[in-house]
């Protein structure tokens, strides 16, 4: 539900008295989706049955397998936040990680998928600095203006305590204590706040704001109770009942049966028409099992998220694999615009302080690129195959960023720059040339023909030698026979390049 309010009119006591009672209507539901969730199913709480009955009650948690599945998928690999500006690039990725994002961002994502819609929660911590945490919406509620834009209004956080409601209501401009009188609630100590909106900001799952598995929570519930019948019935039967018919049996013949499994009938003359045999049960397994089965894949089909313990899936590869994700790729493709939306109103806010970054760049927000990656099993030498044929036809970072394993395609850019070899001259067959203008060594004079082509691994090892030289690690000497030993030159010409 969404809660709207005139912006014109004046936030009173009575007004949040008034949204706190709505809020508490919609919290049944609330604890309903979040006792699925923990495994505290309604079987759990139906009426017992007759002592004699068997009473099994097992609960098959697929809203948990469905919300951790569908959320490790769409948020297990975490969202890459940039910017084109190093440094608004360096204050983002600070402020990330000082509030721990990664793990905010993978629960407020889950609350969202349990109850529908979850909220963060803007402050500033004791240092000054803007923190950020995730709420659930069982103590917590935003109100829109009546606009078609729906703005931010205010937002409420309370608990109910054995003195009565108490809590914080936040505007756009401050921040004030709720705390319940003998006359009703009263609004008191106002703090100022320049985020220049309300700092709770709501993340839904979808625009209904239902769970993600609101929508086969009663396919759920008939799973439950079809297995926990079925469980019954095993343990109903489980002790076979034994038919003698055509003779009476007294204490002592049924104890002698029982003790020594033994049966002995004589003494009849009609013994062939003695009948003695276990009663057979009702079979109803094969429907039981159809039905479990037909349950099962409804769960899947309506929840749209994969059934990832498939047989199918092992086998599944390539376009196949996508087909089978598609549903599940639809539903994350959908949440990402929503919590696209909601992280710009957290940077908007986070922009908004100096403390945080420049006043000359507080819309530079608008420029963050946020990555989501889904989280499935990659092949890295198709990848790099994809990547390889994109080289001069696409910039480096796009080329790059086709490749699942590099996390920070910018960083990754930097190290490659930074392994470059020092770039020398080679000729068309690829071998590094040492040119004429090229000292190398302390002479100043030009190599001789014999060494003006070598290949990279030659030119590499004398590099390597001279740098020991210089460093002082070895002596000229000790290069030169270093160099002569290893590359078969001649010694004379070994000392025109190291220069001694």
């Amino acid at each position: 539900m969404v809660f709207t309010f005139p912006r014109e009119e004046e936030i009173t006591p009575e007004v949040v008295n008034d949204f706190i009672k709505l809020h508490q209507a919609e919290v049944p539901r609330y604890k309903r989706l979040k006792n699925q969730y923990e495994s505290k199913a309604p079987i759990l709480d139906q009426e017992a049955k007759a002592e004699y009955k068997p009473d099994n009650r097992l609960v098959v948690n697929y809203a948990k397998y469905i919300v951790d599945t569908f959320n490790g998928y769409f948020i297990g690999i975490p969202i890459k936040v940039s910017h084109d500006d190093s440094k608004v690039d360096e204050q983002v990725d600070t402020f990330l990680k000082i509030n721990d994002m990664d793990d905010n961002q993978a629960e407020l994502s889950k609350i969202c998928s349990i109850y529908g819609h979850g909220f963060e929660f803007l402050y500033q911590n004791e240092e000054s600095e803007t923190c950020c945490t995730y709420n659930d919406p069982l103590d917590m509620f935003i109100v829109y203006d009546d606009t078609i834009a729906q703005e931010p209004l205010f937002a409420v956080r309370y608990q109910k305590t054995d003195d009565g409601i108490k809590g914080q209501l936040f505007t756009t401009s401050e921040e004030k204590v709720i705390a319940e009188g003998k006359d009703g609630l009263i609004l008191s100590d106002e703090k100022t706040h320049f985020y220049g909106n309300v700092p709770i900001i709501e993340y839904i799952e979808n625009e209904e704001r239902q769970s993600i598995f609101e929508s086969v929570e009663s396919l759920i519930n008939a799973f439950n109770k079809a297995i926990s019948e079925k469980a019954n019935d095993v343990d109903y039967f489980a002790d076979a009942y034994m038919k003698l018919l055509g003779m009476e049996l007294d204490e002592d013949g049924m104890r002698n049966i029982r003790d020594h499994r033994i049966i002995n009938l004589f003494g009849s003359e009609e013994v062939s028409k003695l009948v003695v045999e276990f009663m057979e049960k009702p079979n109803g397994d094969a429907s039981q099992e159809h039905l479990l089965d037909r349950i099962e894949r409804l769960i899947y089909q309506i929840s749209m998220v994969a059934n990832i313990n498939d047989e199918s899936f092992g086998n599944a590869s390539g376009v196949s694999l996508e087909f089978k994700l598609q549903p599940m790729k639809n539903l994350s493709s959908m949440k990402e615009r929503k919590f696209t939306s909601g992280m710009n109103r957290r940077f908007k806010m986070v922009f908004n302080l100096p403390t945080n970054i420049e006043t000359s760049k507080k819309d530079e927000w608008r420029n963050l690129v946020y990555k989501f990656t889904r989280n499935i099993p990659r092949n890295i030498s198709d990848e790099a195959d994809v990547a390889s044929s994109l080289a001069g036809v696409v910039s480096k970072e796009t080329q790059l960023s086709v490749l699942s394993v590099v996390d920070n395609v910018k960083d990754e850019i930097k190290r490659i720059e930074e392994e470059k070899p020092k770039a020398y001259p080679t000729n068309p067959s690829g071998d590094f040339l040492i040119e004429d203008k090229v000292e190398i060594g302390s002479t100043g004079q030009a190599p001789p023909e014999e060494i003006k082509a070598l290949n990279g691994a030659q030119i590499t090892s004398v590099l390597s030698v001279l740098e020991k030289v210089k460093l002082g690690d070895i002596t000229r000497e000790q290069a030169i026979a270093i160099i002569v030993d290893g590359l078969k030159l001649d010694s004379e010409v070994v000392r025109k390049i190291v220069g001694g």
